[in-house]
């Protein structure tokens, strides 16, 4: 027998197309439709697999919760060296799929990799002495933090043009069109300070309330 010319349908195949799609034009180009047309298929077989374009979505807002290493909270690694190593991780899979954050924004629902992550936090901080409820407040404050830096490039948001900056009206922004030259270099170096200052303060808050874990 023949071999078929395109690969049969499958879930995960429809959820790489989808992100693919997401990726390159982001939410609002992704239908049924045009998924069909990118896979060769025809729109009623995307069905089979998902009811609608939100769980399409959804699907796709999971594959990239999957991408986060979970690693250092089962590898012996210290509560403060594992939350910075995982917020790491977090941000670079969103940073290589900014387009779904707004999906993933919404919270876990019931997308089993995003609900392995957050267990997998709240777990670790448990587990190294955290109460619960500041466990809790911990994993939602990372999700903040990390969402928050992957939805746009601070110096990306500078024009290149010197002009645009009157030292009239704004003295101190004189180097101000120099910043999206270096915006890889100057975002990832916030990224840095921010996550280091917001680990400095739990770590204060860890001596008043922490109970470290018993050997």
């Amino acid at each position: 027998m023949a071999r078929p010319r395109k690969p049969l349908l499958s879930t995960d195949r429809i959820v790489l197309a989808a992100r693919d799609l997401v990726d390159a034009e982001g939410l609002a180009a992704v239908s049924t439709r045009r998924l069909a047309a990118e896979l060769g298929v025809s729109g009623p077989s995307l069905y089979n697999h998902f009811r609608t374009k939100d769980e399409i979505l959804e699907a796709v807002a999971d594959s990239v919760s999957a991408q986060v290493d979970l690693s250092m909270f089962e590898d012996g690694r210290d509560w403060r060296t594992a939350l910075h190593d995982w917020a790491v991780s977090y941000r670079a899979a969103l940073r290589d799929h900014p387009n779904i954050v707004p999906v993933l924004a919404r919270g876990p629902g019931r997308r089993p990799a995003a609900l392995r992550l957050a267990d997998a936090v709240y777990g670790a901080m448990v587990d190294a002495g955290w109460p619960p409820a500041q466990a809790t407040s911990i994993g939602a404050l990372m999700r903040y933090f990390v969402m928050g830096s992957a939805l746009g490039s601070f110096a990306g948001g500078f024009v290149g043009d010197a002009g645009a900056y009157d030292p009239a009206d704004y003295p101190h922004l004189g180097q101000a069109h120099l910043l999206a030259e270096q915006q890889e270099k100057i975002d990832e170096r916030a990224f840095e300070t921010g996550l280091t200052a917001l680990l400095d303060g739990l770590a204060l808050q860890y001596e008043q309330v922490g109970r470290p874990a018993s050997g």
